[in-house]
């Protein structure tokens, strides 16, 4: 039996993957979950063999919870599942340890079928994806990337500053290492590429 735990902030798709995997009987639904944050307490809870995540969730970013289950070597296989078709965001959940990378307008039985491949131990990666992913490199490093999000969300470098815990000049340098990077002519131009290309 493949033990699942399903996290996804939209209700109607939560419940939609929850009533496709139950019909399913090889496949367990042990819970889910609205957000990052309740999806890693229920993944220590409940201890499950996979969980299916989306990309973009409140609290933690399906991204953030593979990456912490890779620190933690926690025993627990990720497959996203996600609208978002885009080299970089797959490239980042390869590097968090991600075994699958599904669209969700993917046809509704190849889920089952990730699960019972990444379950075995295979990865179950969407192919045009796969092969896009590599041709184009991300520039960003972890720090410019988490500066830039908070920039294009509406925060000021000193807003930024206080959040983690950096001085407002070194906001200020990230700041300009990303435009620089991006080739563009500010912090607005440079998060809605970054976001284009799925790095942030």
């Amino acid at each position: 039996m493949i033990r699942v735990l399903l996290a996804e902030d939209q209700a109607m798709v939560r419940g939609a993957l929850s009533a496709l995997l139950k019909l399913e009987s090889d496949i367990e639904v042990l819970g889910s979950a609205a957000d990052g944050e309740i999806a890693w307490r229920e993944l220590q809870r409940l201890k499950p063999d996979v969980l299916v995540t989306d990309i973009e969730m409140p609290g933690l970013t399906g991204l953030e919870l593979a990456q912490r289950i890779q620190r933690q070597e926690l025993p627990i296989k990720v497959i996203i599942v996600t609208t978002f078709a885009r080299p970089g965001f797959l490239r980042r959940a390869l590097d968090a340890g991600v075994s699958g990378y599904l669209l969700k307008d993917a046809p509704a039985e190849n889920l089952a079928e990730a699960l019972r491949t990444v379950h075995r131990g295979g990865r179950a990666i969407d192919p045009q994806l796969a092969l896009e992913a590599w041709s184009e490199a991300d520039p960003l490093n972890d720090r410019e990337r988490q500066v830039l999000r908070l920039a294009g969300e509406g925060q000021s470098a000193g807003d930024i500053a206080t959040q983690l815990n950096l001085s407002h000049g070194t906001v200020r340098n990230y700041l300009s290492e990303a435009i620089g990077k991006l080739g563009v002519a500010n912090r607005i131009e440079a998060y809605r590429l970054a976001r284009q290309k799925g790095w942030l």
